[in-house]
């Protein structure tokens, strides 16, 4: 009988460090980092079925590891108003009638963030819908949204009289 192999996220991390990456596709690359993303998209889902009798929105907050920069971990959870606009963010609202959900906006790091921005000239075009997201985020569009997502009174300067 064979021994039972045991692969911790340290080992695999370490493993996946030492090789050569830049062989990969980044099209590859973003697969096997997602590989369960929509599943536990549906988890959380079905978690937010329970809490919320109406629409709900669902948040993934991704954070990088410390002592390993490699590993990336998403943490899903649903909540019943719209989340304020923050690094490392991915936001969805799940429609209870159409039993459906649609993506609203995704923020990366603050270093991807502005890199983006700083060099939106020089984006190239599978990039450009996340600059765009990105430039929404900096100039309070993303803001505005999740205020009116909330019901919230968006201000609007004052007029004077002349």
């Amino acid at each position: 009988m064979e021994p039972k192999r045991v692969h911790t996220i340290g080992k695999i991390a370490t493993e996946l460090a030492a090789q050569d990456t830049h062989a990969q596709s980044p099209i590859e690359l973003e697969r096997a980092m997602h590989q369960d993303y929509e599943e536990n998209i549906h988890q959380c889902i079905e978690r937010g079925k329970k809490d919320y009798p109406g629409d709900f929105y669902i948040v993934v907050i991704t954070k990088r590891e410390r002592l390993l920069q490699n590993v990336l971990r998403h943490y899903y959870f649903p909540r019943s108003t719209c989340p304020t606009p923050e690094y490392d963010q991915t936001v969805y609202k799940y429609f209870r009638a159409d039993d459906n959900h649609r993506f609203l906006w995704v923020v990366p790091d603050k270093i991807t963030c502005e890199e983006l921005r700083d060099n939106a000239v020089q984006v190239n075009e599978l990039e450009r819908d996340l600059l765009m997201f990105v430039l929404d985020f900096y100039d309070d569009t993303l803001m505005k949204i999740a205020k009116k997502l909330n019901g919230e009174f968006l201000e609007t300067p004052l007029l004077t009289a002349y």
